[in-house]
């Protein structure tokens, strides 16, 4: 008797509900992995643009603190040192012999962008001679 090894439950029919719950369940993983992914992703890119507008803020803080000790527009000159899209993303405010730049990160997310702002600050002093 060659089918007296069989289990009750061994059928073909048993594997294919299996398979297809299991199949169901890794759509849902791969679906939930690559939402995970992309979030991941796009966090990264934010902290990337986020840094990326500190060092153009201090840039521009410099040139225009330079501008200012020559006697030049302060604002022209620090908004023409960021290169793109900093320049429409920049406020220049001058404190006596200080420059201060804030620029605002570009963002997907609007309610995010201003929490995310960027100040740089840089000052001058002019020599005695030239007060």
């Amino acid at each position: 008797m060659a089918h007296s090894d069989r289990r009750p439950g061994d059928g073909c029919s048993g594997a294919k509900v299996r398979g297809g719950a299991e199949e169901g369940q890794a759509t849902v993983e791969l679906a939930a992995g690559a939402t995970v992914i992309a979030f991941v992703a796009l966090l990264g890119l934010q902290l990337l643009a986020a840094g990326y507008a500190a060092v153009m803020a201090d840039h521009a803080a410099e040139a225009g603190a330079l501008a200012l000790a020559n006697r030049r527009t302060v604002g022209e000159a620090a908004r023409s040192a960021v290169p793109g899209w900093p320049r429409s993303a920049t406020r220049v405010e001058i404190e006596g012999g200080a420059v201060r730049v804030t620029l605002v990160p570009p963002s997907p997310l609007p309610f995010l962008r201003r929490r995310l702002a960027v100040t740089g600050r840089a000052a001058v002093r002019r020599p005695a001679w030239d007060r």
